[in-house]
């Protein structure tokens, strides 16, 4: 039986997990009209009353168990360690708390089918917070196609080069394409399309230190996308060490009449690519809009950088500010919260995209052989 709280536009709780980058939400949440963080949780308790005494939040946990014991809240954000993405949201949802949660899903197949299972069977939502496809880049580039500007997309590229030393020890276990939905997203959120298989090479080598605590030699992975239904693939590649790269989270997009191409250095303009002018004027350097009307009044302001109260984050100093991608983020699982409807993306959607990651890093093992994406993230997109 679904028994589920319907909200019917008032405030929906949220309880922050990890207070790291996941207190980069807490002001978004605050100033939003249905939204207010009821609690915190960080198992540092010097951090957690640091975090608490900054944002006026009174309700502190170091123990995940209490916030799921807590009846007060209605949904978990959940921004914790990439190894805890499944567990935590499991059992967020068997504990009957919505769930918003980080990149990527899961670490597993099997953990992403637990997830799309337990939301079916619950009927509680589930997000995966994505940035890309709610930058401003990417609706930028939503609004051209949506428009007919493009023309018939013809094909779809993205790359996500980053050296991750420096960050936490626990991405010296990771393997480039398992954290791979910055890329997949914007090409599959796109045109609205499913990964049906891919096919995926590794190529050079990391360092042995990096190898060993990874079980992964590659340096860098790139593959190909087959989207469902469709004539389209895209093209995508991962690095996380040892290749000498500024970071970028590119998206391009090649069409019949105009094509997008991503800034080789962070920072500079983007270029469009208009079709039949004279070879000298096809590219354009354009500078892209900022989407903040899209939003309620009281969080518009959280797409620019300068408000976001700590730019120290090493997501921020390398990756930009996500494109102003928070506030929009916030707003869509809020949003589903009070419409009842699924947010975007869904749990189903959510697995498709972190699983053409995973199941390309087996292709890589293989040689490139074709791997098809598991049957439960082929499904029309789940209703809860």
């Amino acid at each position: 039986m679904r028994l589920v709280k319907c909200f019917m536009n008032s405030t929906a709780k949220c309880a922050m997990i990890g207070l790291g980058f996941g207190a980069e939400f807490i002001p978004i949440y605050q100033a939003h009209p249905n939204a207010e963080v009821t609690a915190i949780c960080r198992r540092s308790e010097i951090e957690l009353n640091k975090a608490g005494d900054q944002f006026g939040i009174a309700k502190r946990y170091t123990n995940y168990d209490d916030v799921l014991a807590d009846p007060e809240i209605d949904f978990v954000h959940i921004n914790s360690p990439i190894p805890d993405h499944a567990w935590m949201s499991l059992q967020a949802l068997d504990a009957g708390k919505h769930v918003m949660c980080t990149v990527p899903m899961a670490t597993t197949i099997d953990e992403c089918r637990q997830i799309v299972d337990k939301v079916n069977q619950t009927g509680l939502k589930y997000m995966m917070a994505e940035t890309v496809v709610y930058s401003r880049e990417f609706l930028f580039i939503k609004q051209m196609y949506e428009k007919g500007e493009l023309g018939k997309i013809q094909h779809l590229a993205a790359s996500h080069p980053q050296d991750m030393d420096g960050w936490p020890s626990y991405w010296e276990e990771m393997i480039p394409m398992h954290y791979a939905t910055h890329v997949v997203s914007p090409c599959l959120g796109l045109v609205d399309g499913l990964a049906e298989y891919v096919s995926c090479f590794g190529s050079g080598t990391v360092r042995d230190d990096i190898a060993k605590k990874s079980n992964n030699g590659f340096a860098l992975q790139s593959a190909h996308i087959k989207i469902k239904d469709s004539d389209l693939t895209a093209h995508i590649w991962r690095c996380l060490y040892d290749v000498a790269r500024q970071y970028r989270e590119s998206f391009d997009v090649y069409g019949t009449k105009k094509s997008f191409e991503w800034t080789l250095v962070e920072n500079e303009p983007h270029v469009i690519h208009t079709a039949k002018k004279p070879e000298p004027d096809i590219p354009e350097k354009i500078e892209i809009p900022d989407f903040a009307t899209l939003l309620p009044e009281p969080i518009r302001k959280f797409t620019l950088p300068q408000e976001i109260h700590d730019a120290d984050h090493l997501s921020f100093l390398q990756g930009g500010g996500h494109g102003g991608s928070h506030p929009h983020l916030v707003h869509e699982f809020i949003s589903a919260l009070m419409e009842d409807r699924a947010p975007t993306p869904d749990a189903v959607t959510s697995a498709n995209w972190t699983c053409v990651g995973l199941c390309a890093h087996e292709s890589s093992l293989k040689g490139g052989e074709i791997v098809k994406l598991p049957e439960f993230t082929l499904k029309a997109n789940s209703t809860a």
